[in-house]
């Protein structure tokens, strides 16, 4: 039974895991997607979101942070200075995940893992979102179409 499990731990030791995690992090970082599995996918979309968030704020303390978990000084740069830029009117969900298919090799599922706002093809085909409201407005022009007929009728 696995209660209280809450994340996969890759088939690794707890040193292992976290160095591959941080290396995948910053090939993220720098190359702004990454052919891996699904597994690893998932589990370094868990790792690297968090560590955007603290990006949006630059303080000392929040790269002292960063730089612990990522242990690379150029992905730290990069991203508190690029990164944080494009990302920071989003409120969350900067990864994005699109499985690819079955490796050739081992037929393990692979996925592409890449930072949503620097795909601008995927997001060329879709307009500007236009801010909608629920509230139930009045029919301004409903009415005075209504009372020309009206009138028109009379005559």
């Amino acid at each position: 039974m696995r209660h209280g499990k809450k994340f996969n731990h890759l088939g690794r030791k707890t040193a292992h895991r976290k160095s591959m995690l941080a290396n995948m992090a910053c090939s993220l970082i720098e190359h702004k997607r990454i052919n891996t599995t699904v597994a690893k996918a998932k589990a370094l979309k868990q790792f690297v979101e968090p560590m955007i968030t603290k990006s949006k704020s630059d303080t000392t303390h929040n790269r002292r942070i960063v730089f612990a978990k990522l242990r690379q000084k150029d992905a730290v740069t990069e991203l508190f200075r690029d990164v944080a830029a494009k990302v920071g009117d989003r409120p969350g969900g900067y990864t994005r995940i699109i499985k690819l298919g079955n490796r050739l090799g081992d037929n393990a599922d692979m996925a592409m893992i890449e930072l949503v706002d620097y795909n601008e093809i995927y997001n060329a085909g879709k307009p500007a979102k236009k801010k909608s409201t629920r509230r139930g407005g009045k029919k301004t022009e409903a009415a005075p179409v209504a009372t020309e007929t009206a009138s028109n009728e009379e005559e």
